[in-house]
């Protein structure tokens, strides 16, 4: 146990992880990103608005209003898919301050009736968010309802939004041993002063078999996000009769393989895993063929992924932001023009962040896919 003159670099949450520790051995990578992220009194998105430059890293809808545009028109025209209801839940799961709403509902007057047959509910369990969500959205053509929980929000038709939302659940690691021909997981523990990574002396299992990536190798790693499956039970129980149509956009990998993806943010720079617990952001790449598969197996209809440069581009990025240029000077041109690349570009986050969207009760495709396109 370190001396008392150490608790001084340590954070809040940290020192509640090492009592803890201390008391019942190392805890599992899972239950400590859980704290991290979570924890009621020192969790990173429960004290803090971690966006913007002022804060940890900034998302699509921050870096330019033609992203929640053009989100708003795919929500009107699924909208249209559905036949028209009167009354439809378009529902944000972690809206942020509000921005990609706000730009969508905008975009969105353009579709007549759509605004009228809505009401936006917002699963935020951040009441700092909630408050810069309320500032942002004042005023909009529309109810607006907060909820801690998908489940909260009521049955009927509706139409969810997931920007960076599932790359923030908490994930498990598994190490495969070679020598005994098994699987451990790993934990954090705390000796000489410090957090580290260790692996449990237990066999375990991961929920994906060997066979899903290949035969695995001394070392190799397979990274389980457990709370993807009980989220999508409750799309599931909401959906009920009504049409269902969710549109996931994230930053993950089309095919499973083993690996870690783990990560840490502060003030826009990569940190490192145990830098500060609490006041760092963590999240791990999002397995969209996980996605697709358990999705397929609720009865969903799933489409995707397809990355986002390309669903951009499809939606009309372009048109619209030589509608921005036109009546731009020549300095808003260069920005316009930045952030367009920025979302569009394979090398920025084009390639990287993926599209995936599932349905039900909607005979069409959502827009922009088509049977032609066959996702990966």
């Amino acid at each position: 146990m370190p001396s008392d003159a150490s608790d001084s670099s340590l954070t809040p949450l940290a020192l509640k992880l090492r009592r803890d520790i201390a008391e019942r051995g190392p805890i599992p990578l899972h239950d400590y990103m859980e704290a991290c992220l979570y924890n009621l009194q020192h969790g990173y998105y429960r004290t803090r608005d971690p966006l913007g430059r002022g804060g940890d890293f900034i998302t699509a809808p921050e870096i330019s209003q033609v992203f929640g545009e053009l989100v708003g028109l795919w929500a009107a025209q699924v909208w249209m898919q559905m036949g028209q209801p009167q009354s439809v839940r378009l529902v944000e799961l972690g809206p942020g301050r509000g921005t990609l709403m706000a730009d969508a509902l905008r975009a969105a007057r353009v579709m007549p009736g759509f605004l009228q047959s809505i009401a936006v509910h917002l699963v935020e369990s951040s009441e700092v968010l909630r408050e810069a969500q309320k500032a942002t959205l004042a005023g909009v053509p529309a109810p607006i309802h907060w909820h801690g929980d998908i489940g909260e929000v009521p049955r009927g038709p509706a139409i969810v939004i997931a920007n960076e939302f599932f790359d923030c659940l908490p994930v498990r690691q598994f190490v495969f041993d070679g020598a005994a021909e098994v699987w451990r997981e790993r934990v954090v523990a705390f000796e000489d002063g410090a957090f580290h990574l260790a692996t449990s002396s237990d066999v375990a299992q991961p929920p994906l078999t060997a066979a899903s990536y290949g035969e695995p190798r001394d070392g190799d790693i397979s990274e389980h996000c457990p709370g993807v499956g009980p989220l999508l039970a409750k799309f599931v129980a909401r959906a009920g009769d009504a049409p269902l149509a969710a549109l996931i956009i994230d930053y993950g990998y089309a095919k499973p393989a083993f690996g870690e993806t783990l990560q840490a943010v502060r003030r826009h720079r990569f940190a490192e895993l145990f830098d500060a617990p609490g006041e760092t952001d963590l999240t791990a790449h999002v397995d969209f063929s996980l996605l697709a598969r358990l999705a397929e197996n609720a009865g969903f209809a799933v489409f995707g992924p397809m990355a986002m440069g390309e669903w951009l581009l499809r939606l009309g990025v372009e048109a619209r932001a030589n509608q921005l240029l036109a009546s731009a000077s020549a300095e808003e041109a260069r920005a316009i023009a930045q952030s367009i690349a920025r979302l569009v570009d394979p090398a920025q986050m084009g390639a990287l962040f993926k599209i995936l969207s599932w349905t039900r009760g909607i005979s069409e495709p959502p827009p922009p896919f088509g049977e032609h396109f066959k996702g990966g």
